[in-house]
């Protein structure tokens, strides 16, 4: 029986935007959900489940946001993701005849990228059946993992909030996703970007949820001071719970200059041989008009500058891993022996915020980091424990009342990474569709013209899809800077010559098809909402 004296809580943020494109296979930007399949969703999946099967008792929270379950659950993105898997194992297999006498680091290192593409193959079609969430749900519904939502299309409330109806369709939906795919109701929500403001209170209440994450500053500058800091949840007067994030638990695993995944054994993850191999010979892998890309073939490890590394060598990352993982365990403890000083007899708890994606995607050992630490909390010390902020809220019931900072987890905790003055203009459109979109649930009401219903569902969608954080967070991204400004022209058009058309009594079936068979998120949406 351990005699803990304090507890981890590790929350991962599962989200990608939703991207789908199935008129054509020419958008690298869906590339996105299919490394993420490989590099983060199979192998944790995989590592969790051998937890279960060890019988190791771990509690992980994971927010699984709308926009990517529903990218998860296309049929499409699944026949995408199997052609993918096959012209990467047949990229391998051309890398193994390549290098079957000219390097054998090369060499041994697309052996191994070949069984790991293969084996991805064998999983994800011929064992899940191409559903990964299933796979989710089942450790949610056998006590390990505690999955919580996010807003409807992962809206940045901070900067919603002037029309309060986009707060609620963006709250309402995302429980409504989550109860769909999860069949029960979501305790906690990711807010998109951790972005708090006062008003989403009555709302998350109204849904029902019972806490929500915020950055570490959130917390700290509450009214009044929380006595216990980020080592405890406040409740806000309308009685939702909030947990801060523990900047200094989190940074282990974040930081690629300060933090473990900057260890010289780890994999490189700039260095790929989309890049680095002949123009000719990597053509068919990279995009149609001939622009390199990663291709997740990557053979050296974080050493040097980058023309001169060394191999890298799978068994030495694995161990440091290991390494790292006993010394996050150490400091953890190290954390909550501190804390306790303070807290009065109250076991503490650091929540460790993550996306979800640096496991395996950005760092690449991180899923066998992840798996060694759990299995070293469970068996090489008693003082400490994984809790999800569900569970700590029904242990300690008892709460200081603060009222939050207005916070986010962007550049400086504000909103001026989503607000940048060049592109402030898209605001406007924001704003003005959303009152377009009010007047349209008004006057339509009682409409039982399905045509025109759909049309409105339609324009509910494109409004909602224009919320994205991604794109105006993509917006100082250089390199994916003219896809987020395309999404945005697009949603922003699409809603006005819907809106036009409903307006006219004139609606183009075949164009509300097209935007209907591409934005093909969020089908239970009722547009009547808006009223």
């Amino acid at each position: 029986m351990k005699n803990v004296k304090g507890y981890l809580s590790m929350v991962l943020h599962t989200h990608l935007p939703f991207v789908n494109h199935p008129e054509d296979d020419n958008h690298i930007e869906e590339q996105w959900l299919y490394e993420a399949i490989s590099e983060t969703y199979l192998p944790l999946i995989k590592y969790f489940k051998m937890l279960v099967e060890e019988k190791v008792q771990f509690r992980i929270t994971m927010s699984l946001t709308p926009p990517l379950l529903e990218m998860l659950d296309n049929k499409v993105q699944q026949e995408k993701y199997i052609r993918y898997l096959q012209k990467h194992i047949e990229l391998c297999q051309k890398e193994i005849e390549r290098t079957k006498y000219t390097n054998n680091q090369e060499n041994e290192l697309a052996r191994y990228y070949y069984d790991r593409y293969s084996n991805d193959l064998y999983m994800f079609k011929d064992v899940f059946k191409c559903e990964l969430i299933p796979q989710f749900k089942f450790l949610q519904d056998v006590g390990r993992l505690e999955i919580i939502t996010c807003c409807a299309t992962h809206g940045f409330l901070p900067m919603l909030y002037i029309n309060e109806k986009n707060i609620e369709v963006q709250i309402k939906y995302g429980v409504e996703t989550y109860k769909k795919y999860f069949g029960r109701k979501p305790r906690g929500i990711w807010l998109a970007e951790c972005g708090y403001v006062p008003e989403v209170e009555k709302y998350l209440k109204k849904y029902e949820i019972e806490y929500f994450l915020t950055e570490m500053h959130g917390v700290i500058y509450s009214k009044p001071v929380p006595v216990y800091g980020v080592y405890s949840p406040i409740v806000t007067p309308r009685g939702v719970a909030v947990f801060g994030r523990n900047v200094g638990s989190t940074m282990e695993v974040w930081s690629n200059t300060t933090g473990y995944p900057g260890d010289s054994n780890y994999r490189e993850f700039t260095r790929d041989i989309g890049y680095d191999l002949n123009y000719e010979y990597i053509k068919p892998y990279i995009t149609h008009d001939g622009v390199r890309i990663p291709t997740g073939i990557k053979y050296y490890r974080v050493s040097d500058k980058m023309d001169n590394k060394d191999y890298y060598n799978l068994q030495r990352a694995k161990e440091t891993a290991e390494t790292h993982a006993y010394d996050y365990m150490q400091k953890s403890i190290k954390q909550i022996k501190m804390a306790n000083e303070y807290t009065k007899g109250k076991p503490p708890i650091i929540v460790s915020m993550q996306d979800t994606e640096l496991y395996g995607h950005w760092w690449y050992e991180g899923p066998y980091w992840l798996y060694i630490l759990i299995k070293k909390i469970y068996y090489d010390q008693d003082e400490i424990d994984f809790i999800t902020p569900g569970e700590y809220l029904d242990k300690y019931t008892e709460l200081q009342v603060c009222e939050p900072a207005i916070s986010s987890w962007g550049s400086g905790g504000t909103n001026a990474q989503w607000m940048e003055c060049e592109y402030a203009d898209i605001y406007i459109h924001l704003d003005i569709m959303a009152k377009r979109m009010c007047k349209l649930a008004k006057k339509y009401k009682n409409e039982t013209d399905k045509l025109k219903i759909r049309a409105l569902n339609q324009c509910a969608k494109e409004l909602l899809l224009l919320q994205t954080s991604d794109w105006y967070f993509n917006l100082t991204c250089y390199r994916v800077m003219e896809y987020s400004y395309e999404r945005i022209n697009t949603h922003i058009e699409r809603f006005n010559k819907l809106y036009e058309q409903i307006k006219d009594d004139k609606i183009d079936e075949e164009f509300l098809k097209d935007i209907e068979w591409k934005d093909s998120i969020l089908n239970d949406l009722d547009y009547r909402i808006y009223q």
